[in-house]
């Protein structure tokens, strides 16, 4: 790491307007005259961005052309949106006819167009954000094109790349979830994440408690002063020791349950409910362990 030859301090600041490179200590400018990498030109609206800028969209694995394709218009307008010749019309038909047939020339093709709209009504139901749903797209791809999905359903492995994907961003979905969304069930969704967990040597990180109430929260309509009330309660929880031997899912929604009560969050309800993974029993016993030994321990 680049230190100041003055005062000997590493806090570094490169200021590109300028041209410099100076110590955030002491002022000393250690370089002058960098060269500007970015554009020739400027833009001072988003309008103005788009027409300038030389180049496209970012790639979206989660589409089958990766966003890189070119539409031929069904409706046989011309680009100023009036209507071609008619001697024109058979010559955009028979080319919208193999533009669609090159996008299914291989059983890769086939199989991705069939995988990734799935891909994306499972990550819409579940509330996935684009990112991850971006990673499990490419993931999925990755397995496909090595040959792992075959002699599976395209659901199933759909399904377990949301499994892997969302456990290793800490915001895990249950397999109980995946299997209402997926109409699989959670044997072969097992078969599938773990597949492809050891063709890549995936390692598949514990769930914690503090993972699920996001999700928990979202799902019951909590305020921000909740959520962070149950992970402080968690917190809590896990020094004086009840979490061994818990289910993280049933102790996060009771947490989530109890910081609703003690913060007063009208939007959760005050009935205890069965919740994907866990019945509303065993959310009741562990709200019941948390509200008698972690409650009087809080500030």
């Amino acid at each position: 790491m680049r230190e100041c030859p003055r005062c000997k301090s590493k806090k570094i600041v490169s200021d590109y307007v300028h041209g410099e490179t100076y110590c955030g200590k002491c002022g000393f400018v250690i370089e002058e005259n960098l060269f500007d990498f970015g554009p020739e030109w400027r833009a001072f609206d988003r309008e103005d961005l788009d027409k300038r800028a030389r180049t496209g969209g970012l790639l979206r694995y989660a589409k089958l052309t990766k966003g890189l394709t070119t539409e031929i218009d069904k409706y046989d307008r011309d680009i100023k949106g009036k209507a071609v010749p008619v001697e024109s019309k058979a010559k955009l038909y028979r080319l919208r006819k193999w533009q669609k047939r090159s996008r299914m020339a291989t059983s890769l093709q086939r199989n991705l167009s069939i995988a990734l709209p799935e891909l994306d009504r499972m990550c819409s139901y579940l509330k996935i954000p684009n990112d991850m749903k971006e990673e499990c797209a490419r993931l999925y791809r990755k397995a496909a094109s090595d040959g792992l999905v075959k002699g599976r359903s395209i659901e199933s492995m759909v399904a377990g790349v949301i499994y892997i994907v969302t456990r290793q961003n800490k915001s895990p979905v249950t397999l109980e979830e995946l299997e209402e969304v997926s109409g699989k069930t959670k044997k072969d969704i097992g078969k599938s994440y773990k597949k492809i967990a050891h063709a890549y040597d995936i390692k598949i990180p514990t769930a914690t408690p503090m993972d699920f109430v996001p999700r928990i929260a979202n799902r019951l309509g909590a305020s921000g002063s909740t959520i962070a009330k149950a992970n402080e309660i968690l917190k809590k929880a896990i020094e004086v020791g009840i979490m061994a031997g818990k289910v993280p899912l049933s102790v996060a929604a009771a947490a989530v349950y109890l910081a609703a009560e003690l913060t007063g969050d009208k939007n959760v309800p005050r009935k205890i409910d069965d919740i994907p993974g866990a019945s509303k029993n065993i959310i009741q016993d562990r709200y019941n362990d948390l509200k008698k030994r972690v409650l009087g321990k809080l500030k």
